[in-house]
């Protein structure tokens, strides 16, 4: 596929990485010659270097035959002004823009062939909103990922001393819980990932990856770890995009308070929220944090544009008693690094972006795509077309399926109806199917697997 990237920053960069290496002729446009000759030192790719909305510079990144515009600079206006052109001079096919002002997103009627013509929208703070929303939802999950418009959720968790299922093996999670139906697609151990089998024995602090409808997660939850209290108190840090739309997304539901530094902002916060309590100051003072019950809250969420301002709050909530803390980190080097000490989650925005991108770019019916493990591994949701003829998958057991090493396929979702996935399943046309890639190198087989013959009318 050929395909124009617009942006050579977190964003931009992070989906070249991962594009690059499928096979795919990929051209990144950015203003800043640095940064576009980083990533041609390391991967195999053009580079154009100019505004990314002028039809010149379209034209020299290859826009006459492209078969996607992905737009991600740090300019909605840009972002959306190439997708015109694209559409006007080149007739692009697909063409997504990463749009971040609620201005604009809270029109879709602008987006459309006749007036601001983008396929996709891409909005970086709505995905992270909720995907911070759902951690806070089920209290101990490492991640937290839907599926068929939420029927189905993958979640991951660490598994603790003393838990239930640890030191069996899967074969008996069936036996503890007798009425309901999950699938372990995953185990990383000391950050290796090992493909689960009946006879596979999960350790304490193993990284567990299951999938079950909504209704059961918080029952498998219990099994691999202590199940903690739901969450009541939520402190965030920072009335930027994200802070103001997670306050939004849970001040009916949580007794949440908003801090942020900049009096402006606060004042407009304050006046935009109808429950949440706003203060001014700053998140990395002890006497502030104390004086608002840090030691009573559940979940602390450090969400300004500044990592280290947020690793640093973040650090100080959890020794002054938060019960869990949650950090926004863009620099994907410090992700790592803060995971393993005081910090419980760490959010990436770039990984909860790529996967919404990746689910427009893979071959096949994808309805979604998840990037997991900083893209090493992906969680897809595939559609079924075609009959036992035409498809590698239809009509056909899972057990005879040729799936690729390291993949494994949790559930399929018929109608309404979810499946969890066993040997003797049989795939039928038009299920969506949930499968684990450990390692993304092996997607294009996956997505051969979803295409349909040539045969099939």
């Amino acid at each position: 596929m050929k395909i124009i990237i617009l942006g050579a920053g977190q964003v931009g960069s992070s989906l070249a990485n991962n594009l690059a290496s499928e096979a795919n002729d990929i051209t990144v446009v950015d203003t800043e010659p640095q940064r576009l000759q980083a990533l041609q030192d390391r991967l195999d790719l053009r580079t154009v270097t100019g505004e990314a909305s002028h039809p010149e510079v379209l034209l020299r990144a290859g826009a006459e035959d492209a078969d996607m515009l992905i737009a991600v600079t740090n300019s909605d206006e840009t972002n959306m002004v190439a997708c015109q052109i694209a559409y006007s001079l080149f007739r692009t096919p697909t063409k997504i823009a990463r749009v971040r002002a609620i201005e604009y997103l809270a029109h879709p009627q602008l987006f459309n062939p006749d007036s601001i013509p983008v396929d996709v929208l891409i909005s970086p703070e709505q995905l992270v909103t909720d995907y911070i929303h759902r951690l806070i939802e089920y209290p101990g999950a490492l991640q937290v990922l839907s599926f068929a418009e939420g029927k189905v959720q993958l979640v991951a968790v660490r598994a603790y001393y003393g838990g239930p299922l640890v030191g069996h093996e899967l074969q008996t999670l069936r036996q503890h819980m007798p009425g309901v139906e999950t699938r372990v697609a995953a185990i990383y151990r000391r950050g290796r990932p090992i493909i689960p089998e009946g006879t596979t024995v999960i350790e304490a602090d193993d990284e567990v990856f299951f999938i079950a409808a909504k209704k059961d997660i918080r029952a498998v939850m219990s099994e691999l770890r202590r199940m903690e209290k739901p969450a009541r108190h939520v402190i965030i840090a920072g009335g930027g995009n994200i802070g103001k739309r997670l306050a939004a997304a849970l001040e009916n539901d949580y007794q949440v308070k908003l801090i942020d530094h900049n009096p402006g902002r606060a004042r407009a916060v304050s006046e935009e929220l109808s429950r949440t309590i706003v203060l001014q100051g700053d998140a990395a003072d002890a006497e502030l944090l104390l004086a608002e019950n840090i030691e009573e809250t559940d979940v602390f969420c450090a969400l300004t544009n500044d990592d280290e301002a947020n690793i640093l709050s973040s650090m100080l909530a959890k020794r002054l008693g938060a019960r869990k803390v949650m950090t926004l980190i863009n620099r994907a080097a410090y992700v790592d690094l803060v995971e393993s000490g005081e910090i419980d989650v760490a959010i990436s925005p770039q990984q909860a972006t790529i996967g919404s991108l990746l689910t427009h770019v893979r071959r096949g019916d994808v309805a979604a795509v998840h990037s997991l493990r900083r893209g090493a591994a992906e969680a897809i949701e595939a559609v079924a077309h075609g009959d036992r003829q035409s498809s590698k998958v239809v009509g056909r057991a899972i057990e005879d399926i040729k799936l690729p090493h390291g993949t494994t396929i949790g559930a399929i979702v018929r109608g309404s109806e979810v499946l969890i996935a066993h040997h003797d399943t049989v795939i039928e046309a038009e299920d969506h199917v949930i499968l684990f890639v450990v390692d993304k190198k092996r997607i294009p087989e996956v997505e051969r697997l979803f295409q349909v013959g040539i045969t099939f009318l």
